[in-house]
């Protein structure tokens, strides 16, 4: 494993029972990027992490943390992880919780610094599990961060918080980019992927679709979106053969279609009255949508 690479899988196969969960899958985590692992429920995503962790092991194939075997305890005190299943002692309090796990690390960030910088300073006085949904997540989140971490593992981390948490979370995941953490994070919210990732990788049935920037993964796909304000039945345009997919909202249609020239033709011909038209590249879920129904369609 090369000094830029921090984990890796190679040629990894992991079956349960009759599913096979990953199949020949290779994933490599590079120093200071935030790698966004993508793929619908079955994927495999939450196996391949499980593999990086040495929580599990391959049927085939080899995973690698910091040049270790992921069981090791070498890589395992470079590493922070927050995952979507967390069961902490209820009667413990924030504090406590961060003061213990800061403890298992060589050089941790100072508590009472993760408290201020994660504005936990209100929830220190209740026990973890007088907590709500959120407020958890925010506690596992600095849980995940206090050993100051290399390489940091994110599952899902913005389920179950409001609009300002979760822009809170992605200001800090900016900041610890920037102070040198890499960092891997699973998400089935796209817009998160698409905000904070320097590198995608989306999986289905357990194999590499495909990898590169956002703008790369974009652009692996032929959609459009074309917006406009429209006096057409939204039915009659949904109905046109070059329009894939069709969302109304009063008087403005946005459709998705691989064949925008002809879709403003047609639209310009049938209502003179047109307006306020845009045309754009597919976003990161149109692509994620069309690379993962590509992929299903070729097995079965």
């Amino acid at each position: 494993m090369s000094q830029n690479t921090l984990a890796s899988l190679s040629g990894v196969r992991k079956r349960f029972g009759k599913v096979q969960a990953l199949d020949g899958f290779d994933l490599a985590v590079k120093r200071g990027e935030l790698l966004a692992v993508l793929g619908p429920n079955g994927a495999g995503k939450s196996t391949a992490i499980s593999l990086l962790l040495g929580l599990q092991t391959a049927d085939e194939g080899s995973a690698e943390l910091f040049g270790h075997a992921p069981q090791e305890i070498e890589g395992r005190r470079r590493i922070g992880v927050m995952m979507q299943e967390v069961a902490l002692p209820a009667a413990m309090r924030p504090r406590e919780l961060l003061t213990l796990v800061a403890s298992y690390y060589p050089i941790p960030y100072d508590v009472d610094a993760v408290i201020a910088r994660l504005s936990l300073e209100g929830l220190l006085k209740r026990p973890y599990g007088k907590l709500s949904g959120g407020q958890k997540r925010q506690v596992q989140f600095a849980l995940a961060i206090c050993g100051r971490p290399e390489l940091l593992f994110l599952d899902e981390p913005t389920v179950g918080l409001d609009v300002q948490a979760r822009e809170a979370l992605w200001r800090v995941i900016r900041e610890l980019l920037h102070e040198g953490c890499s960092i891997v994070l699973t998400t089935h919210y796209l817009e998160e992927a698409e905000a904070l990732a320097n590198r995608v990788v989306v999986m289905a049935r357990g194999r590499l679709v495909t990898s590169g920037s956002v703008d790369e993964i974009r652009a692996n796909v032929s959609d459009k979106q074309v917006s406009c304000v429209t006096r057409l039945a939204a039915d009659t345009v949904r109905a046109w053969p070059e329009v894939l997919r069709l969302e109304a909202e009063r008087n403005r249609i946005q459709i998705t279609t691989r064949s925008a020239e002809a879709v403003l033709v047609r639209l310009f011909r049938e209502d003179p009255a047109l307006s306020d038209v845009e045309v754009k590249r597919a976003g990161l879920a149109e692509a994620f949508t069309e690379l993962t129904n590509e992929k299903n369609k070729e097995a079965s």
